[in-house]
């Protein structure tokens, strides 16, 4: 066992951090401390989620329930764009 910067290694150098620097609460069998979730408003629809809250706020800043489902919708994009550059590039 080493104390490190506040951090505890034990088992094969696993950081546990000692400190309070970190908010939430560790469960039994977990390692990082848990956040509290974001406030969002629900709302009936994907497209509900975009034009209340815009493509940025859903994906990015969770403000509905939709925001993983914007977030992959933003993956697709981001790589087709880079799909795209590559192609007329190479």
């Amino acid at each position: 066992m080493r104390v490190a910067a506040g951090v505890l290694f034990v088992r094969a150098m696993t950081p546990i951090h000692i400190s309070g620097i970190m908010s939430g609460e560790v469960r039994k069998g977990e390692r990082i401390p848990r956040r509290d979730p974001p406030q969002f408003e629900e709302v009936n629809s994907f497209a509900e989620a975009i034009s209340r809250d815009g493509f940025i706020g859903t994906a990015l800043d969770d403000k509905n329930q939709y925001g993983p489902v914007a977030m992959m919708v933003l993956l697709l994009i981001v790589a087709a764009i880079t799909g795209t550059v590559i192609r007329l590039l190479g």
